[in-house]
């Protein structure tokens, strides 16, 4: 019947497969650390050595999940509270004991409430929402200055925004410090207009911050371009120096010095809240009105972006920061994480020095937060993964969560065995 013959299936299906309309879609890159990340695991070598992922690991190489975070998602679930959508801006009592701990519990600018902010998909959804309101407001094209190197991920962020991505000098490659100079000099130059990134503290991947005279001086000049709009990412309060009141040391300047500027915070690494996705993004603004205005530009962004955020990690980071004995408990736990990775930078250091090596490894102790930026050439990047299972990116960013003190011994002799 003219049914059945409707129903008949094809004889050549294959024919079918090749008219796919994503017939014509070709495979991606790897990204630069992920895809690195799935080639140690798939490496069988039983002497390999990760140090290229992001992510704290205790002396023994494992993963921590902080007591004060269990201990507050006890609390939550012992409340037996709902899981309720959230609103388009987030969980209110996260956002504002975020802020308190970015800006301070005696910053001007909260109590006059002239800053919005609105909870996003941790550090990087804050990143990519400032992005797409810059593009609406300052322009598509418009200039954003990245720090020369910054985290690999900003770039393709802001470009797919569509922002423009320009550096700035940051890293001084003969000196392995920060070429300050050149930073200023760069940022004077810039065209009106443009945007500016600043790393608040352990700038990844160098891990090389400012002075607080140098912060100080680099404030004075971005005064005398207020057509500037200045970003941070605050990636590291509290895990970069172990205190997080010294960690926010720049935020808090630039506010005293009266700047209006962007601030991404994410809780993923001084929380170990890695795959909750917590953060924020706030905007201080000339005053309440304005304020208002701008959460209302944002709140229309959110929606068809991501509609709200999740609750799970806001819940966490709330519960710790406005309970005073669990913050003093998270206080003391971040600042051993802290500790530890000042202390394995101060052993690699010393194994480096025991190799015999002829080099000046005192760029190790001099950064700060998750990341050394060894100096190692994408060449000698490469034998230390082909020749002995150790990983790290191509730019020669070393993991030091990675380092322990079962492996810090081979992990030196390896690096001088390339390097000499």
């Amino acid at each position: 019947s003219w049914m059945l013959r409707r129903l008949v299936v094809p004889k050549h299906p294959l024919r079918i497969r090749a008219m796919s309309l994503w017939a014509h879609v070709e495979s991606g890159p790897a990204d630069p650390i992920l895809g690195l990340v799935e080639e140690f695991k798939k490496d069988a070598r039983a002497n390999k050595v990760s140090l290229s992922a992001g992510t704290y690991r205790t002396d023994e190489g494992t993963p921590w999940v902080l007591p004060s975070v269990k201990a507050a998602e006890e609390r939550i679930v012992a409340a037996n509270m709902d899981k309720e959508y959230l609103g388009i801006t987030g969980l209110p009592g996260f956002i504002r004991t975020s802020r308190r701990f970015a800006l301070g519990a005696d910053s001007a600018a909260l109590g006059c409430e002239r800053v919005c902010s609105v909870q996003t998909l941790s550090g990087t959804g804050a990143c990519r929402l400032i992005g797409e309101f810059y593009a609406k407001f300052l322009g598509k094209g418009t200039p954003l200055y990245l720090p020369d190197p910054s985290w690999g991920n900003h770039a393709k962020i802001f470009a797919a925004a569509g922002l423009e991505v320009r550096k700035y000098r940051y890293w001084d490659s003969k000196t392995l410090g920060l070429d300050y100079d050149g930073m200023l000099a760069d940022l004077s130059a810039s065209p009106e207009g443009s945007a500016v990134l600043l790393h608040a503290c352990a700038h990844n991947p160098t891990g090389v911050d400012p002075t607080e005279e140098q912060w100080r001086g680099l404030s004075a000049m971005l005064k005398t371009r207020p057509d500037l709009a200045l970003f941070f990412d605050s990636a590291y309060q509290g895990f970069a120096s172990g205190d997080a009141e010294r960690d926010a040391f720049a935020l808090r300047l630039f506010e005293a010095d009266g700047h209006s500027f962007a601030l991404a915070q994410s809780f993923a690494k001084n929380f170990g809240l890695y795959g909750e996705r917590v953060g924020v993004l706030s905007l201080l603004c000339a005053d309440k009105e304005e304020a208002a205005r701008v959460e209302s530009q944002l709140k229309l962004q959110i929606r068809p972006m991501y509609s709200s955020p999740p609750l799970a990690g806001a819940r966490i980071v709330e519960a710790v920061l406005s309970d005073g004995v669990l913050e003093a408990q998270w206080r003391a736990e971040c600042a051993s994480m802290a500790r530890r990775i000042i202390d394995m930078r101060a052993a690699l250091k010393a194994a480096l020095e025991a190799t015999g090596s002829a080099r000046d490894w005192g760029h190790v102790t001099a950064q700060i937060g998750m990341f050394c930026f060894s100096g190692l050439t994408p060449e000698q990047v490469e034998t230390l993964k082909a020749e002995y299972a150790i990983y790290i990116t191509r730019d020669g960013r070393i993991s030091m969560a990675g380092v322990t003190t079962g492996n810090v011994g081979y992990i030196a002799s390896s690096i001088h065995a390339v390097t000499k």
